[in-house]
Formats: structure tokens, C-alpha cells, sequence
């Protein structure tokens, strides 16, 4: 401390001799006086380039523009396009001082370009600081986030908050290691199975740019076909990219590339890895030592040079959506890319979803299926259940398991383990006809009915009341609601086959694998685990509580459950069965008895069709209070085709649930309403809505509105 006079401990003239040497000689090295660090008051900008364009991490949509700043000549090396840095925002005109904006918070954000002059005619705030050097997003990256923040009505600042991982300094430091020559095309191998399986290998390690929709057939053998793709895609001098719905998916094809292509060939980009060692392997994958690329859902922005292939397993997996703003799903993210980048597309998966099959009915991608005596070969051997043979079947009514599932069971443990698909809890029923279960839908606008009272029926999307419904199909009168699964199924289990080990997989503990000794396997859909050398049966319960879902889906998302626990079943010739809980007509289980999931796909594209339902359609929700939304609606100018229907009151979320993305909070009443335009109006749809989302932000509003573009569960 420095007294006022300069005479207490520590002040310069009572300093020992050597302390007053080290004084005077910084003293005369500090001959030019130095600008003040984030502030740069008084420091010469660049000589050339002087003006740096930034994108501030703002995410709300009034802010989605670039913003001008000046470049220090300290900054100049490291500031290039594509790097963090910090700059300061929120600074008034008052706030200027020789000639430059000051004040204002500290933001981060990331550097587009730089210019020679701004189009801002006012005085610009200097760069504060250039966080790292490492240039993180390129040209293509940019591209991209812009096109995924146009299509779902979102701000570009939040889609890059999704592309670019958190900087972690210590993975930034460490080089990456050097690239490795193109591995040589593999063996076709089991792709030999499909029509053209070896001619779309073939495509992609000559360079080619071939799209498919990839029905697999049942076992295991999709992660080596799934590498064998990457390994070609490699093959050629280009990268891969695979998309996977979760971890234990990620697991088999990382093991199976490895196999086939050994380490260090590819980068696994999954949120399990903690935050160093995923941004190390984003680095790689940056910097282009590594050219394949599998992960998660965070994966499809994986900035993979020269992409050759964007792939991705089960996209109708709902963990494809991504739950942050503005909610893009990996499908239409990829499909992006591939018309972005003129790179091959692959879309797999046991079963098909009406997506896939538009893409196919466009001719935008061709099928890649097998033939009909090969899927039989492989699949396993599928039996019904129905209403009749329950009514009929004294066990069924006593322990709500039919006599069928029981004798497949004790048959199959004869041989290996058994599986059990149980509902998860949850399902909330909508209305049938009761005599041909075909859904009740309203007659203005083909949304779900449901009961609301004791006689009332409503539109669960227009929210319009309905009387005297009958059915289109049969022509009854009768509505009935949907059953939703059994309980003490691992109990009852457990009690009729007591000297056979029970295992559960489910949300609290998911299992990867069991052994091929005999057990019984209980797994709500999604969880089941592989068995080694495969099932020897599966039980699929209470069928109803899938295909009654409140959703535009559910018959599509049962058949999708159904199938992928059935083709962890042993095939037909070696004695696998499966037994499905479900009424024999309908046409998701007739597609299961069949294996035909793209003919399903095929009948409900045509259906969705005729009633204007999505992806034939486009759509939008906005959920919010009530006369928010209603204002909301009032001011947003929409295609002149576009449709409202609703709003309608949302459910409320009890207290101590976990709160969904634009869900209410708990305890509050919102309401939601659908906005459905023809096919070609989806883009001007999104900037409408984006448009009006922006101007109500800027005005303030403080009563949140949630808007997004193509809901997974619309009712």
C-alpha cells in the first residue's frame, strides 16, 4: 500500500536499492502507453480488415443478425472467421468515448468475417478479447446452422449452441493426430441379402452419391452393414457421418467399425464421453484427422470434411428430436446436409416410418430391401392374440395373460431366453369405434376425439365438440377407450416359472445384453437388451396400450416397437416366436405378421394424404396462455392457405412431473394451437412465425409462446 506522501511501507523512495533498478528499468521500457485490455481505449486498429462481423450467443430472434465490431491491431492475428471471442454488447450511442462505443456486458460469440468498412454508420465497440485461436466454425458449418434456424423458426445462435461444443482448453492444446490413408473397399458380405446392396456400396467407394431408404432385416447383422457403408464411404477419400438413437446403438457400431477398420479411424461424438474427451474427438474431427464420425443425436452437426455419407439408424426414435431450441430432428438435419454437401444419404432401420416412405414415393432416395423369401428366412415366426380369444381363454381373464403367450414362453425357455415387451405406464387412451377399432376422428379436420366427460366428445386439435358420431368404417355408434398394459407382469412371471431367473430392463436400469441361457426378460420398448444367439420368444403384451396412444403415430410408432423387439428373435427356421397381444385386423399387427413395415409406411403416406395429415402437410404449434396465443395468432401473417385449428386447453402438468419442452409449468393452464399449410408452403410458414415471434420479442412480451415446426405429438 502507497501512502499519500509517498513515505509508507512499500512506496518508491523507501524501496531498497534493487527494487528502484527494477522500477526505473520498466519505467523506460513503457515508452508508448498501452490500450487497456477488452476496453482498447486508445489502441490502433487493423491496418487491414479493420471491421470484424460477430454473431453474438443471443438466442432470442430480434437479435438473430450480425453485429459490427472493430479489430484491434493486438487482435489482428487471431481474430480470423470461425474463432471465439468476447465482445462487448448492449452499449448506447451516449456511451462513446474517442470515437468508439464502450460499455456494455460481456458476451461470448463467434466471428464471421471480416470487412474492410461496417454498413453501420455509428461508432463501432472493439473486439474485448479472442478466447481461442482455433477456428471453429467454417463456412459450411455457418451454412448449415442458417439453413436448420430457417427451417424450424428458430435463431441461429441456438442452433450453433447445438453444433459447436463448450471450448475445453486442455483437449485444444493437445494436437490431433495425423489423417490415415483411405482404407481399401470392403466385402460386400451381408449386404449381398438386399437387391442392391452391393451396387450401393459400390457407388459410395467409387465417389458416387447414392440415396437409399435401407429396410433391415431382422438379427444383428445391421452395425457391420451399417460399417461396411462407412468403410466404403472412406474408401473413397470422402468422410461418414452415422446418426444413432442412443449409447448402446453407438456401442455396436463403434465396435463393429473398429473390427472392420481398426483404431483411430473414427470419432465417437456421444454426451457419455464428458466434455474434454468429446471435444478433443470434435477436434479431430475439425481439423480432419479423423473422417468418420458416429454419435447421438449431437452428432449430426459434426463438421466431417468432404462428406461423402450421412446416415442414421431408427429415425423414428424420438430421442432423434432434440429437446433444446428451436427442436431440429437429426433426419431433416441430415437431409440438409446431403443436399448441402451432394453426399450420399442412408436411412435404416428394421421398420419404416411414413418419412422414409415419402422420401421413396418422391424418388428423391430408392428402396434398398430384400426379397420376399429372404425376409422370411430370416424373420421369426409372429401369432395373434385378439379380443375373441381372450374373451374364450380362462388364463387370459385370470392372470390377463392369454393361454398362447404362456406355452410360447415355457417352449422357448426350453431353448434359450424369453422375451417380454411391456407397455410403458403412462399411455393415455384415446377413442375407437368399438366394434372395428378404427380411431374416432372429427369431421372438421380428421383430429383425435376425446372424451371430456361422461357424453362429451371434443376435437383434440380443432378443439370442436362432436355429436352423433358414427363410424366411416363399419357404421357404428358405439365408442370405446383403449386398454393401457398389464401389471405384475414380472411378478406373475416370476410366479409361474419359479425356477427361471426374471431380468428387467427399463427406464431405472437399461440393460445391453443377457447370456443365451434360458431366463425371462422383461423390457418396456426401447430397453430390450440383446441376447446372445437371439430369443428364443418374445412376448409382445397389451397391445392395445400402444396402439391406443392420442397420437397421429401411434399404429406407425406400435408396428416400429413391435418390430424391434421382434428381430432380436431368433428366425423361424431355428424355432422363433413371437406372440403379439393385439386385435388380428388391424392393420399395424398385420404388418407384423407379414414383416412388411413398408407396406404399412406405404398405406399410411396414402391415408395422410387424403386427410392433409403431416409430412404431406406441413405443421406448426403454438402453445402459450390463452390470450397470448390468441393475440399471437392476431398478429402473425400467414400463407394465404394456411389453416388454424384450435386453440384448445393443453393438459396440465401436475406438480413434481418433469416439465416437457413447451409444456406448461406445472399447475398452469395453456392452450395450443395447429397451423397446417399444403406441401410447398412449410418454409413460408416457418418465416412467418419466426417474423412474428421476433416482433412480439422486441416489443417485450414477457408471457412465453413456444413455437414449433413439425411436433412429433400433435395428438
Amino acid at each position: 500500500m502507497s501512502s499519500d506522501n509517498g513515505q509508507a511501507d512499500g512506496g518508491a523512495e523507501g524501496a531498497p536499492p534493487e527494487q528502484l533498478a527494477l522500477i526505473r528499468e520498466s519505467v523506460r521500457k513503457a515508452t508508448t502507453p498501452r490500450a487497456k485490455p477488452r476496453t482498447w481505449r486508445g489502441a490502433a486498429l487493423a491496418k487491414e480488415l479493420p471491421v470484424a462481423r460477430v454473431l453474438v450467443d443471443k438466442g432470442v430472434l430480434h437479435l438473430d443478425r450480425y453485429f459490427d465490431y472493430a479489430v484491434p491491431e493486438e487482435l489482428d492475428a487471431d481474430a480470423q472467421p470461425g474463432v471465439r471471442v468476447r465482445v462487448r454488447f448492449g452499449a448506447g450511442r451516449h456511451r462513446v468515448r474517442e470515437g468508439r462505443r464502450e460499455g456494455g456486458g460481456l458476451i461470448d460469440g463467434f466471428l464471421v468475417e471480416r470487412r474492410a468498412e461496417s454498413d453501420y454508420a455509428g461508432p463501432l465497440a472493439a473486439l474485448a478479447q479472442v478466447v481461442s485461436p482455433e477456428r471453429v466454425l467454417d463456412e459450411e458449418l455457418l451454412a448449415l446452422a442458417r439453413a436448420v434456424a430457417d427451417r424450424y423458426a428458430g435463431s441461429l445462435a441456438d442452433v450453433l449452441q447445438l453444433a459447436v461444443p463448450p471450448r475445453n482448453a486442455r483437449a485444444e492444446k493437445r494436437p490431433s493426430p495425423a489423417p490415415q490413408p483411405p482404407p481399401p473397399a470392403p466385402a460386400p458380405r451381408s449386404w449381398e441379402r438386399y437387391e442392391q446392396g452391393p451396387a450401393f456400396l459400390e457407388s459410395l467407394a467409387s465417389g458416387g452419391a447414392p440415396r437409399a431408404v435401407w429396410n433391415a432385416l431382422p438379427g444383428p447383422q445391421w452395425s457391420d452393414e451399417l460399417a461396411r457403408a462407412v468403410a466404403a464411404t472412406l474408401a473413397s477419400g470422402r468422410g461418414a457421418l452415422v446418426v444413432l438413437p442412443d449409447g448402446r446403438t453407438v456401442a455396436r457400431v463403434d465396435a463393429a467399425l473398429t473390427g472392420l477398420l481398426g483404431e483411430g479411424r473414427h470419432a465417437v461424438l456421444t454426451a457419455d464421453a464428458g466434455p474434454e474427451k468429446r471435444y478433443a474427438q470434435w477436434l479431430a474431427v475439425q481439423r480432419g484427422s479423423v473422417r468418420a464420425v458416429i454419435g447421438t443425436r449431437a452428432a449430426m452437426f459434426a463438421p466431417v470434411r468432404n462428406l461423402g455419407l450421412v446416415a442414421i439408424w431408427d429415425d423414428g426414435d424420438d430421442s432423434h428430436s432434440e429437446q433444446h431450441a428451436p427442436q431440429p430432428h437429426a433426419r431433416e438435419v441430415l437431409l440438409l446436409r446431403a443436399a448441402q454437401d451432394k453426399c450420399g444419404f442412408l436411412l435404416g432401420g428394421w421398420s419404416c416410418t411414413v418419412e422414409a416412405a415419402q422420401l421413396v414415393d418422391t424418388g428423391w432416395a430408392r428402396p434398398l430391401v430384400a426379397g420376399r423369401e429372404r425376409v422370411r428366412a430370416a424373420a421369426p415366426l409372429v401369432r395373434t392374440v385378439g379380443d375373441q380369444d381372450l374373451s374364450r381363454d380362462e388364463a387370459a381373464r385370470a392372470a390377463r395373460l392369454p393361454t398362447l403367450a404362456w406355452q410360447a414362453a415355457r417352449e422357448g425357455l426350453r431353448y434359450g431366453p424369453v422375451l417380454v415387451q411391456v407397455p410403458r405406464r403412462g399411455y393415455v387412451p384415446r377413442m375407437a369405434c368399438a366394434h372395428c377399432r378404427a380411431p374416432a376422428r372429427c369431421r372438421h379436420c380428421s383430429g383425435p376425439l376425446e372424451a371430456r366427460g361422461s357424453d362429451d366428445l371434443l376435437c383434440g386439435w380443432c378443439g370442436r365438440e362432436e355429436s352423433g358420431w358414427h363410424c366411416p368404417d363399419c357404421g357404428g355408434f358405439r365408442l370405446r377407450a383403449q386398454v393401457v398394459g398389464a401389471r405384475r407382469t414380472a411378478e406373475e412371471l416370476g410366479r409361474a416359472f419359479p425356477a427361471v431367473p426374471v431380468r428387467t430392463s427399463g427406464r431405472e436400469h437399461v440393460l445391453d445384453t443377457v447370456p443365451g441361457a434360458p431366463a425371462l426378460v422383461v423390457s418396456t420398448p426401447g430397453a430390450e437388451p440383446v441376447a446372445e444367439g437371439g430369443y428364443a420368444a418374445a412376448l409382445l403384451l397389451d397391445g392395445w396400450a400402444m396402439l391406443g396412444r392420442p397420437d397421429l403415430r401411434s399404429g406407425e410408432e406400435a408396428l416400429r416397437r413391435w418390430i424391434g423387439a421382434a428381430a432380436l428373435v431368433r428366425p423361424q427356421t431355428a424355432g422363433g416366436t413371437v406372440v403379439v397381444v393385439a386385435e388380428p385386423t388391424l392393420r399395424p399387427v398385420q404388418a407384423l405378421v407379414r414383416w412388411d413395415p413398408v407396406g404399412h409406411a406405404v398405406r399410411e403416406l396414402a391415408e395422410r394424404g387424403e386427410l392433409g395429415f403431416p409430412p404431406v402437410s406441413r405443421m406448426a404449434a403454438v402453445s402459450g396462455p390463452g390470450e397470448t396465443v390468441t393475440e399471437f395468432l392476431r398478429a402473425v401473417e400467414l400463407p394465404a392457405r394456411a389453416e388454424i385449428l384450435g386453440p384448445v386447453p393443453l393438459p396440465v402438468t401436475p406438480a413434481g412431473r418433469p416439465r416437457r419442452p413447451g409444456a406448461p409449468p406445472p399447475g398452469e393452464q395453456w392452450d395450443r394451437a395447429l397451423i397446417r399449410v399444403p406441401p410447398g408452403h412449410g418454409a413460408a410458414l416457418a418465416a412467418a412465425l419466426k417474423a412474428a415471434q421476433a416482433a412480439r420479442m422486441a416489443r417485450g412480451g414477457n408471457a412465453p409462446v413456444w413455437v414449433r415446426i413439425d411436433p412429433l405429438d400433435i395428438g
